[in-house]
């Protein structure tokens, strides 16, 4: 059995990486942090889940596990710390934070208006999206868990890129998420009173945090229109793209169908057929869908779960791939 840690694990994806790995066959947990509930047993925090003890950061040892998940909200102050002692202690990592995802540090300076806090490590860091980088994720040791809005663009784009049918590079993407990608801490945007019965649009434009892997993993320059739903978890986007003049449904089919058919989480519906977020809701599968509403135009959905492949599933599926389990281990319930 491996041993894995995870720092953050009362949080609303610490939470779910919990579910996953107390099903997942070759995997036990070796510790899990936390800040206020520190010295609690999970049990305490959350009655249906184990008693594993809650620790404070501080603590813990990553010498004594294969593994550390890093649960972390953006900008955590002592997330490089933890990090690089985890390397040093020669533990692997997955980062869930968008600290490494964007692979150039004059880009990461200009969209975060800051240096990137470790240069060295940013070096080292592979975009932990499987469907694109499994085999650089095999050899790393450093992982950038993907963004979950940025997941739903990437997928349903990127074979369009490959095969070279986009008309032209701008694309708009428009994303409806639940309010749990904003994370279990208080917030009054997410409360219940101001999210029940209404629809809201938030960071239109450039200045959105996830918008600029969505651009370095698909070469593209993408108009995003992120929304919040009334819902707790899922994320719907809907991609509408210029297509050159002798592309149409079939060519379109065809190019997903080589894309992902080998693909055991991404599922491309028929043409015309579109998903809905109860398709994809407490599982790890993205599902897409494409229509063309007229010659050389398209409208791509794509559909996950983003507590599970937006975060804490994807963190698994990467997990497996850097420890060499199946990569589907405990992720097919």
């Amino acid at each position: 059995m491996a041993r894995v840690g995870i720092y953050g694990a009362t949080g609303y994806t610490g939470i779910e990486l919990i579910k996953l790995l107390s099903r997942h066959p070759e995997v036990e947990i070796g510790f899990a942090t936390a800040r206020s509930t520190a010295g609690q047993r999970l049990s305490e925090v959350f009655p249906i889940l184990s008693d594993l003890r809650l620790t404070a950061v501080e603590e813990v040892d990553p010498a004594t596990v294969d593994l550390v998940f890093a649960c972390l909200p953006h900008n955590t102050p002592d997330l490089i710390p933890i990090v690089q002692r985890a390397l040093a202690a020669g533990a692997r990592v997955v980062d869930f934070s968008d600290t490494f995802r964007i692979s150039d540090p004059q880009v990461y300076a200009a969209r975060r208006g800051k240096e990137h806090p470790a240069p060295e490590l940013l070096a080292q860091a592979v975009y932990g999206l499987p469907e694109l980088h499994r085999e650089r994720i095999r050899q790393s040791r450093l992982v950038a868990n993907t963004g979950c809005y940025p997941l739903t663009a990437i997928l349903p784009l990127v074979p369009l890129v490959r095969a070279d049918l986009l008309a032209d590079s701008t694309v708009i993407v428009d994303s409806k998420s639940g309010v749990s990608g904003a994370g279990r801490s208080l917030s009054l945007k997410t409360h219940f009173g101001e999210t029940h019965e209404t629809f809201s649009a938030y960071n239109i434009g450039r200045v959105h945090r996830h918008l600029a892997e969505m651009e370095q993993e698909t070469g593209l320059h993408i108009i995003f229109a992120p929304h919040l739903l009334p819902v707790f978890r899922g994320i719907l986007s809907t991609i509408y793209v210029n297509l050159k003049p002798e592309v149409d449904e079939a060519t379109l089919a065809a190019v997903y169908a080589d894309a992902y058919a080998a693909e055991p989480f991404v599922h491309v519906l028929p043409g015309g057929r579109l998903p809905e977020l109860r398709h994809v809701q407490h599982t790890n599968h993205v599902v897409i869908g494409y229509q063309m509403v007229e010659p050389g135009r398209a409208i791509l959905v794509a559909v996950i779960d983003n507590l599970v492949k937006g975060a804490a599933g994807q963190a698994v599926q990467n997990m497996n791939l850097l420890l060499g389990f199946a990569e589907t281990a405990g992720l097919m319930g």
